[in-house]
């Protein structure tokens, strides 16, 4: 066709202008001429190969791009793939024209690709045994596509499309990477090595979740409404974006983990009931697999959530039997910032259970506790310090805390803790420490525990664990450095403006220290016996009970007697104190008290004005000690006054 237009242009040309014979017929010309038609031959040559070359095939509907198996780190630089080059025409043109975004035409497009990657994949040349690998693989697909179709919710599931978009996207992949194995030149060797191992791990990925999907329930849990009603997602019922959000953290990339997880902890500020009604065993595994995953954000935001979880205080034990133990300890001691900060609260939450903190000793999590408690921020170190505070609550676990160096470490944490909560978890652990161990004991002495016990006490709120940790030190300790000290100023001190914890464990204190004449005096004239007069007085069983005992001991001193008769307060407490009630276990000392004041005619008029008679021959007729004494020493009294009015 060029030709011919190419010749009537010519004859044209020669017919109006005539005079140019001449000049056209020159070697020049002829020349040029010759030229100008070899070019259009060649160009015409060109576009007839081209058309020839061509494929008769019907157009298909572009592919919907999916990011659901596909690792985030490696994105694709390719234009998106369209599947229908792989199809077979006569199985499209048999089937009836499909919603692209349905399942039914993701999972047709799957099947139609799958002979296809066999194929290829069993003839790809280099590296015969990934590729051998792959066909394993590929082999695998058909079933898990029959076992997800033959699902009840198989078309609704929102998940189930995404899969299967994932899993024709993979086979694509594998289309393409079998096509290039066989160019030539080939692709380098490591570039085509990575890219065969990138193949084999998306498709572990997708069969692992298409397993998941079917063996776990998850594909009839996440179940949603209709893509129309989707559109709306804010009409959905909450219960169902809480499941799929927890379907969403057990398949897929790390890259949908993440927003699965970000989805989560925000729908836990918002309604935190609503996901711990659907929270199951495999959603707490899934999640818990996470707080290792490679991204740190991830493991921050997945420690967050569990965080969440713990303190909500209704899923500790699942957490703990699905393995959170361990990883919150690594995340405690090589953690970023924050995901340290959510871990050792977790820990210390999860502590207060006794297995729990057994379980944490083994695992290995005191030493990152003890470094944080030396190195954190305020939070952190409060945190670490009341999860060892729960441990050392734990009798047999006591010991190998003392090897990790944890008496210095309280010590020095109430010197100069950050906050005042981590002192107070820091006098609670020596408390719990020196409670029945007379070597721990030593080890506080030694390192100076005491002084650092009584200058926390000075505080404006003096602290029950205190005053606990020093009423399991004094007896270790010599009468004269207790008093160089200053202990009685100390207890003093909480007997007045301390709660009513410290003020029993100040009272129990007074007990263990009135050994002899000699400290039963200088209690006394420190005017501790008034004050525990006034303890009678409290609802608590067991404050009324180490008062009449720490006011029965010091009794025995005559000064001190002397000073609880003119206590007017002191004889009608004491009284009150006889009741029969099982309720009521100071009554043998109130006995005890009783006895000694009874020796005065005064106190003996005034317990018999405030009923003590009738409270004795109860306890006499119950056979408690001191009881029958005291009864006949006051009846006594009374014969006496009667023959004296006679």
């Amino acid at each position: 066709m060029p030709l011919t237009v190419l010749s009537s242009s010519l004859s044209l040309f020669l017919q109006l202008n005539k005079k140019a014979y001449g000049v056209l017929c020159s070697p020049l010309s002829l020349l040029l001429l010759l030229s100008a038609l070899l070019f259009l031959g060649v160009i015409w040559f060109l576009k007839q190969k081209e058309e020839a070359e061509k494929p008769i095939t019907t157009a298909a509907p572009p592919v919907k791009a999916t990011s659901f198996g596909h690792h985030p780190s490696r994105p694709s630089k390719e234009a998106p793939r369209d599947h229908s080059h792989y199809q077979q025409p006569m199985a499209e043109d048999s089937e009836p024209t499909a919603d692209v975004d349905s399942a039914h035409h993701w999972l047709s497009r799957a099947r139609q690709l799958v002979p296809t990657s066999l194929d290829k994949a069993r003839a790809a040349t280099g590296f015969p045994g990934r590729w051998k690998a792959i066909v394993s693989k590929l082999e695998r697909v058909p079933p898990c596509l029959s076992d997800l179709s033959s699902h009840p919710c198989f078309a609704k599931n929102a998940l189930c499309i995404e899969l299967l978009q994932s899993v024709a996207d993979v086979l694509a992949d594998a289309v393409e990477l079998a096509d290039r194995s066989s160019e030539k030149p080939c692709v380098g060797k490591l570039q085509m090595q990575s890219d065969l191992d990138a193949l084999s791990a998306k498709l572990d990925l997708s069969l692992r979740d298409c397993s998941l999907l079917i063996k776990t329930g998850v594909l009839g849990d996440a179940t949603l409404p209709p893509v129309a009603a989707r559109s709306h997602e804010s009409s959905a019922p909450p219960q169902s974006n809480v499941c799929e959000l927890l379907a969403r953290l057990q398949i897929g990339h790390a890259e949908a983990k993440h927003r699965a997880v970000e989805g989560l902890l925000e729908l836990m500020r918002e309604d935190e009931k609503s996901v711990l009604a659907v929270l199951s065993r495999s959603n707490m595994s899934a999640l818990i697999q996470l707080l290792t995953a490679t991204a740190p954000k991830l493991r921050e935001k997945t420690a967050t959530v569990i965080c969440l979880l713990a303190e909500s205080g209704s899923c500790e034990k699942l957490l703990v039997s699905e393995g959170v133990l361990p990883p919150l300890i690594r995340l405690a001691e090589s953690g970023s910032p924050v995901g340290r900060e959510k871990a050792v609260v977790s820990l210390q939450r999860l502590s207060m259970s006794v297995d729990t903190a057994r379980s944490i000793v083994g695992h290995g999590g005191v030493r990152p506790l003890i470094e944080i408690c030396q190195t954190g921020d305020s939070i952190c170190q409060s945190a670490a310090a009341g999860t060892l505070k729960n441990l050392s609550a734990v009798p047999e676990v006591r010991q190998t805390l003392a090897e990790e160096g944890i008496v210095r470490v309280m010590i020095d944490l109430l010197d100069c803790g950050i906050v005042l909560g981590s002192k107070e978890y820091a006098a609670e652990c020596l408390q719990n420490l020196t409670a029945s161990n007379d070597g721990l004991r030593r080890s506080v002495i030694l390192e100076g525990g005491l002084r650092s016990l009584l200058a926390y006490l000075d505080g404006p709120l003096p602290q029950e664990s205190a005053v606990g940790a020093l009423r399991n030190l004094v007896g270790s300790v010599s009468a004269e450095a207790l008093m160089s000290l200053g202990l009685l100023p100390r207890l003093v001190h909480v007997l007045k403006d301390g709660s009513l914890g410290a003020k029993q464990a100040a009272a129990s204190t007074i007990c263990r220290i009135s050994n002899s004449s000699e400290m039963k005096k200088v209690i006394g004239e420190f005017g501790c016996a008034p004050l525990l007069v006034r303890m009678l007085e409290t609802k608590s069983n067991g404050a009324r009970e180490v008062a009449a005992q720490a006011i029965a001991t010091l009794i025995s001193y005559p000064q001190n007697s002397r000073e609880v008769r003119k206590d007017e307060k002191s004889v009608p407490s004491l009284v009150q104190l006889l009741d029969p009630s099982p309720q009521n276990t100071a009554r043998k000392y109130a006995i005890s008290c009783l006895l000694i004041l009874s020796s005065g005619k005064r106190c003996k008029k005034l317990m018999i004005s405030y009923g003590a008679v009738g409270y004795l021959k109860k306890l006499s007729e119950m056979d408690v000690a001191g009881a029958r004494k005291l009864l006949e020493r006051l009846q006594r009294g009374k014969l006496r006054s009667l023959f004296s009015r006679k």
